[in-house]
């Protein structure tokens, strides 16, 4: 029995941690385990650092004590055993594993996820920047200029959406770092569903109401038409824009920013390679690059849905399960309308600018659509950690480990400053030569030069409120963010746009500056608020003390 019992010992302390097992001591035959209590969990599998950290970490568990007895170590293993085979279940997703972000190096944790994350939205935003290359050189400086001034729109659309989708993310991190699956399971499904009928809805107002915004924006009648055609086009199929960012909302709640990624990819080729035959081979023009991008979302939205429905934990996505649980959609509101109408009016009040703009003729049009694509490329890196930042805060706090929410936040700005600043100076050195990809015109080139000279080292400033913001969102908070941005990116914004062209200086750079002025604004309101505030447990999660839901995922 005593060869029996040291050879269990043996095999727990090798499966749990990893390590050898001191054999003999002046106070017994071996240290040993303490039998767990009744419903306790095995500690959890150490991962990283040296033994003797392991070691150290596992001194307090350790007392001097006789024989445990073999039934009772057995008892252990198996327990332990199960424990470990409940995590790897809990872990994976259709043999990609999900990442758990509220144990290990923080640094690793938001690099790994933001880094695909930033490359996905990369080739994102080549959907209309591809377009907006092929018209500029194989078109017209008029179809170039159609297909540039429609950003404001598409953002606004686009905007609103992201804003609303983020709701379900947040909710399905809180869930997913409290280990409830079946909550995660129902947050899905109402997640899908909502997507699918705010597409319908967005697809039927959007085609109606292109006239008016383009009207509103102050377009100019050489470049109606052709702008016209291609939103008529775009919101036909804007539906799978949807349901893509919202599937794939869905995989980042759980760390997977990896395949989403993939999609993005696959589907930016699609474009590109169709972009070029519809204009270059079939003479489409602007109606060819946009039924391109309609067809490029499509597949990616088909890719996510595919991966959600092959998934073989709780974010399985089952058609019959598709419904509204009002008690999750309430939850998924509350984050995402005022992240929703945040991003949407501000984007709306971008619309304003470009009516500015609009005003200082196409060439000025031109310069500033160059300068709009090359922003959207500077922005991905703190976008993507403050995405990373959103998903790390929203597991932590849902595992109620809100000192390392607030230490990865910390961590998330300073990233994402560093990061932004590499991008920065390159684009600063080289603007001619960027704004030269997509027209060749000396006006445009003067124009869009300006432009990112100006604004560009700006940049930094517009880091500490993106993190800020999307760690707020983490723990559930978005009202807060969307009054300090609605605040500063239209109230201030349009102030300051009215005084500044009626009563100071009606010339283009000042203008320009409307955009750091509003970024300036925002991020000492957004830091102020912070320090304030700091991040506390969230609200989302039932204060009940459910235990979290044991064995496989639903379904």
């Amino acid at each position: 029995m005593a060869v029996i019992h040291r050879m269990a010992h043996r095999l727990v302390y090798q499966t749990q941690i990893g390590l050898s097992i001191p054999k003999r001591t002046k106070s017994g035959p071996f240290f040993a385990f303490h039998p767990p209590a009744a419903g306790a969990r095995p500690p959890a599998r150490l991962t990283g650092g040296a033994n003797v950290d392991k070691m150290e970490m596992i001194c307090g568990r350790l007392r001097p004590q006789g024989n445990m007895g073999a039934t009772a170590t057995v008892r252990f293993m198996e327990q332990a055993a199960a424990d470990k085979t409940r995590r790897k279940k809990h872990f994976s997703i259709g043999g990609q594993r999900d990442v758990n972000m509220t144990e290990g190096n923080i640094v690793r944790h938001l690099t790994d996820f933001a880094v695909p994350l930033r490359i996905g939205n990369i080739f994102q935003q080549l959907y209309n920047t591809v377009d907006t290359w092929v018209v500029g050189n194989y078109v017209s400086n008029e179809a170039f200029s159609a297909v540039g001034t429609v950003g404001p729109i598409i953002n606004m659309l686009i905007g609103f959406f992201l804003g609303l989708s983020s709701g379900a993310s947040v909710v399905i991190a809180q869930y997913y770092g409290a280990n409830r699956r079946d909550k995660v399971h129902d947050a899905v499904h109402t997640a899908i569903f909502m997507t699918l009928l705010l597409g319908v809805a967005f697809t039927v107002l959007g085609i109606l109401l292109v006239p008016t915004m383009l009207g509103f924006m102050k377009t100019p009648a050489d470049v109606f038409p052709a702008s016209s055609e291609y939103l008529v086009i775009y919101f036909a199929g804007v539906i799978g824009l949807m349901i893509y960012n919202i599937g794939s909302g869905i995989l980042r709640a759980v760390g997977d920013s990896t395949r989403p990624f993939y999609f993005l990819v696959v589907s930016a080729v699609i474009n590109t390679a169709l972009d070029l035959v519809f204009v270059l081979v079939f003479h489409m023009g602007v109606a060819g690059v946009a039924l391109a991008t309609v067809i490029a979302q499509a597949v990616s939205a088909l890719l996510v849905v595919l991966t959600l429905m092959h998934s073989h934990t709780c974010i399985r996505l089952r058609l019959r399960d598709l419904r509204i649980h009002f008690d999750m959609l309430k939850k998924i509101l509350l984050v995402g309308i005022p992240a929703a109408v945040q991003m949407a009016i501000t984007s709306f009040s971008n619309v304003f600018v470009q009516s500015y703009i609009n005003v200082f003729g196409s060439d000025c049009m031109s310069g500033w659509t160059a300068y709009s694509k090359i922003d959207q490329l500077i922005v991905l890196p703190m976008q993507s950690i403050a995405l990373a930042a959103t998903t790390f805060v929203g597991q932590n706090l849902g595992s109620g480990r809100t000192d390392r929410a607030q230490r990865g936040t910390r961590i998330a700005v300073l990233m994402s400053m560093a990061t932004t600043f590499l991008v920065m100076v390159p684009v600063l050195i080289a603007a001619p030569a960027l704004v030269t990809f997509f027209n060749r015109k000396a006006e445009v080139i003067a124009y869009g030069s300006l432009f990112l000279r100006a604004i560009s080292p700006f940049y930094l400033v517009m880091c500490i409120y993106q993190v800020y913001a999307g760690a707020l969102r983490g723990a559930g908070n978005s009202r807060v963010p969307m009054i300090i941005m609605l605040a500063s990116f239209v109230a201030f914004r349009q102030c300051y746009l009215f005084i500044m062209t009626r009563y100071i200086s009606n010339e283009i750079l000042p203008i320009a500056f409307s955009y750091p002025a509003g970024w300036l604004v925002c991020s000492g309101l957004m830091l102020l608020y912070y320090r304030k505030m700091r991040l506390g447990r969230s609200s989302l999660l039932e204060r009940e003390s459910a235990a979290p839901s044991a064995g496989d995922c639903p379904g």
